[in-house]
This record gives structure tokens, C-alpha cells and sequence, in this order.
């Protein structure tokens, strides 16, 4: 129950899969070295997405989704808050309370701040990461129950978080420039540790929702094969096909069973669309 609550709050907050990922020699269609915003913004201040997440036909978590605006240091910022939660008998069993922000740069789109509060059963975690891309630094604070740690570590130029690189290849990734096999690929911060996060673009799909069937862009997530997964494929996103670039379904094929994160509710979106409430 402890694997399956640990994968259902990494499924909820959608980009932590990051840690799971490995590198691979592909046909790469992005780095940080040359992180280049498109102009397109697939989200604004309001929008507010809503995920239930399945094991098998078990309900067994929530996800929130949630963008506002604020300032920092002078500069606006988009402030984007990732939470998930536990629900029903999962809930009484081991409960999961999670929450993952990242405070976004609206010109650059990099990250200058992000945070992490995990509260897992008894586990209680919580950092804080201050981003200097200028010169390449990241300041981190840290809190667990052996106390408090800061330190600085050199992580390179235009490092984004786990929160932001989702939300950056929102706005200029998952679109119909790419061609099938394409990958994005970013250098992620999380847990004091870089991570390559690569998706890799599978083409397109219409996905059952609660909306009816949407058009949607199918990427594979490169997953790290081992205790959680059988192969490198067994993890599927479903972006919908349109300016807003939402994420309606994930899918989740592991050793313990199939996990679902699907899309239940969507407002604030910064673009008309057939579905939404």
C-alpha cells in the first residue's frame, strides 16, 4: 500500500515523474543551453484543472492544478501550485498530502523560486529552492525531521524545476511542429539532484473524457526501468491538440498494476474550447 500511495502522489502531481527518468541518445529537439519561449501562452492567472486518479477502476486521489499571478523581487511572476491528496480508503491507510510550487519568470518562463511540501503518513518534508540562472546557482533550504540544512550547488544555466518544465513545454513544446519520434528534453531540479526529463512524441489520439472525445498529442515520458516499471514505454501522457495544451490523461503501466490520471474539471483556460466548465 506504501508503493502504491508513494506512485499515486508522484502520478497527482504529474511532472514529479521526472524522477524517474533517464537520458537517452534520441533525436532531441530541445536543451536547456537553448530554451527559447515561442510567444504562445497556453495558460493565464485563473486556471484551475482538477484530476482523479484510479487504480484500476479504484478511486484513490485528487489532483489540483491551480496558476496565479504575483510579484517577486520587481518582476511578475506566475505563481503555479501542483497539490495532491489521497481519498477514501487509501486515505485512511496511509495519507498523502503533497504540494509542489514553482514561481515562474513571465519573460523568461524559468523558475526563480520553487518549494515542495510532503506530508506522506507520518513523513514530513519541505524545501525550498532559489534559482540564480544568471550564473548557473541554486540556493536550498531544507527541513525534515534531522532538522535544517542550506546550501548552494552549481547546477548550470536555465535550470527549470519539475513544476515549471511541464508548464514550459506547455506553452512551447507540445505543439504540431513536432514531428513522430521527436523528443523534448529538459535538465530538471528536484531533491538537491539534476534529472533528465525526455518525452518523447508518439503522434495523435482522441481520448474518451468527460467532454467527449478530444484530439490529443500522445507523449511516452522515458521511464527508468526497474523496481517501478517493466520498460522504458510504460508511462503515457495526453495532451489536448489545441492553444490551451492540456493534460486530460495519464497513464501509469507498473509492476504493482495500471494507474490512470484523468482531467475532471477545468476553468480559467486562456483559450475557447469545446470542453471545460
Amino acid at each position: 500500500m506504501k508503493m502504491m500511495n508513494k506512485i499515486l502522489a508522484m502520478t497527482i502531481a504529474m511532472v514529479a515523474m521526472s524522477t524517474n527518468m533517464m537520458a537517452e541518445n534520441d533525436n532531441s529537439v530541445l536543451t536547456n543551453d537553448n530554451l527559447q519561449p515561442t510567444g504562445h501562452h497556453a495558460f493565464q492567472p485563473g486556471e484551475d484543472l482538477t484530476f482523479t486518479v484510479k487504480y484500476g477502476f479504484i478511486k484513490g486521489g485528487e489532483g489540483h492544478f491551480f496558476v496565479t499571478d504575483t510579484v517577486i523581487d520587481g518582476k511578475k511572476v506566475q505563481h503555479i501550485t501542483v497539490g495532491g491528496r489521497t481519498t477514501g480508503l487509501a486515505d485512511k491507510i496511509f495519507k498523502v498530502r503533497d504540494t509542489y510550487e514553482s514561481y515562474m519568470d513571465c519573460e523568461s518562463q524559468l523558475p526563480l523560486v520553487s518549494l515542495r511540501r510532503i506530508s506522506e503518513g507520518k513523513y514530513r518534508y519541505f524545501d525550498r529552492t532559489t534559482y540564480d540562472n544568471n550564473n548557473g546557482q541554486v540556493s536550498i533550504h531544507k527541513e525534515n525531521r534531522h532538522g535544517v540544512k542550506d546550501t548552494t550547488e552549481t547546477v548550470g544555466r536555465n535550470m527549470l524545476d519539475i513544476v515549471s518544465a511541464f508548464y514550459y513545454a506547455r506553452n512551447n513544446n507540445f505543439n504540431a511542429t513536432m514531428q513522430m519520434g521527436d523528443t523534448i528534453n529538459f535538465s530538471t531540479y528536484f531533491g538537491g539532484q539534476i534529472f533528465p526529463l525526455r518525452i518523447r512524441y508518439q503522434g495523435t489520439e482522441m481520448v474518451d473524457t468527460k467532454w467527449g472525445k478530444i484530439n490529443c498529442y500522445k507523449f511516452a515520458p522515458v521511464t527508468e526501468v526497474g523496481r517501478t516499471f517493466k520498460s522504458k514505454d510504460d508511462m503515457h501522457l495526453w495532451i489536448t491538440a489545441d492553444a490551451n495544451r492540456l493534460p486530460v490523461k495519464i497513464e501509469f503501466k507498473m509492476l504493482v498494476g495500471s494507474f490512470t490520471c484523468e482531467l475532471t474539471q477545468c476553468k480559467g483556460l486562456a483559450h475557447v474550447a469545446a470542453y471545460g466548465n
